[in-house]
């Protein structure tokens, strides 16, 4: 029977590390994921779990550590947020194209400069094309369960990817919400051991890792990693479907709200949907049929799925919380347009907009001025721009 609590998104996450007991946690505290080993430090200090903690002078040598312990065939787990983050950006890749199933949790902060300690999307979406799964939490709940199933798809034979899990700063990682917890024993059943094919402690099959590999190879090496982020999206549901069984909480590639009839449509990750969905439900007691793609997988995107499940609407929006700075749209827009354009599907007219950077609020009014904009593109069949900005000051 599920254990009724009330945490902190990163209080959260740090217990289902617990339940987990992986082998190695290394970590460098940075605001606001800093609570995460702290929490997780707790645990390993009173005996609930039997991991080695490796506290670290910097988060590149935080990833480091966990890139040698991965590779020596432990199961690793991390944290950090938007400048550690960064920090880590050399040892992302290598992590990913080693093919090492660490799971992190990135707390989502804007990335400096100026300094800036609120949420916003920089920090993971700069990190999007490293070779990690990326799952998008809306609530404590789900970032908690996400962590729950990270382990399993990361290790997963037909993938063998890093996980990221993101979910939103101060917003989710602080405010403390009721949430199910499962029970130590039935968490210990469901994520399993961990059981490496090949590692460096295997005094049987001596191996080398990280070598040169020039011309010859290298391009075969990333053809098989992009094979592995394209089976993981099968990965991503069977081991969701698991989760559904123990748990009742059921989870696909992105959530639908109200998508049946919806005529307008909005797309936003993590913690946003929360406030669009109570909009939509105003929206719709005036007869307006709105409605929300909350994108859970990012990576690997869900070209086909996501094109099907908009393709009825006549207007969409897709609400980025950073922006590309490349003279044109935010990531979110980019990746659903070009699945919109790559399934053949071309009567659905698109808006981007840029919000929330760097903490700014966005409100139920934010939300509805977005359909209200929507409704205009419908009515005119125009889009006069289709790069915005959305609570910007004049």
């Amino acid at each position: 029977m599920s254990i009724r609590e009330r945490l902190s998104g990163n209080e959260a996450v740090a217990n289902a590390m617990r339940q987990i007991n992986p082998d190695v946690v290394a970590a460098f505290p940075i605001t606001p994921s800093t609570e995460v080993p702290q929490y997780f430090s707790t645990f390993v200090n009173n005996g609930s779990v039997d991991t080695e903690f490796v506290p670290v002078e910097s988060e590149h040598s935080a990833m480091s550590a966990c890139v040698g312990a991965a590779a020596a065939g432990g199961r690793v787990m991390t944290a950090t947020s938007a400048n550690g983050l960064s920090l880590m950006w050399e040892i992302l890749y290598i992590a990913s194209s080693l093919r090492l199933p660490i799971v992190m949790s990135c707390v989502n902060r804007a990335v400096s400069g100026p300094l800036n300690i609120h949420n916003d999307h920089s920090d993971s979406m700069g990190a999007r094309d490293s070779g990690w799964i990326q799952l998008y939490c809306e609530t404590n709940q789900e970032a908690y369960d996400n962590i729950l199933m990270a382990n399993r798809i990361a290790e997963h034979l037909n993938v063998q990817l890093p996980v990221m899990v993101c979910y939103d700063g101060f917003i989710t990682s602080h405010s403390i919400e009721n949430i199910e917890l499962e029970e130590d024993d039935k968490v210990k059943a469901f994520v399993g051991e961990y059981n490496p094919e090949h590692y460096l402690l295997n005094k049987k099959e001596p191996i080398a890792v990280g070598p040169l590999d020039l011309q010859p190879y290298l391009f075969e090496h990333k053809f098989q990693q992009a094979e592995a982020m394209r089976a993981a999206k099968d990965v991503i549901l069977e081991v969701s479907e698991e989760f559904a069984k123990m748990t009742g909480r059921k989870y696909g590639l992105f959530e639908e709200y109200k998508m049946e009839d919806a005529e307008v449509a909005i797309v936003v990750l993590n913690s946003t949907a929360g406030t669009a969905k109570h909009t939509i439900d105003e929206l719709r007691e005036k007869g307006v049929k709105a409605g929300l793609i909350k994108p859970r997988v990012f990576r690997p995107f869900p070209v086909t799925e996501i094109a099907q499940a908009l393709k009825n609407v006549k207007a969409v929006a897709m609400l980025d919380k950073c922006d590309s700075t490349n003279g044109a749209a935010g990531p979110l827009y980019t990746e659903v347009t070009s699945a919109l354009y790559t399934e053949g599907i071309t009567g659905v007219k698109t808006v981007n907009y840029v919000y929330g950077i760097g903490g700014r609020d966005v409100k139920s009014d934010d939300i509805e001025k977005v359909f209200t904009d929507l409704q205009e593109i419908v009515s005119t069949g125009k889009v006069e721009n289709p790069f915005r900005y959305l609570g910007l000051k004049d």
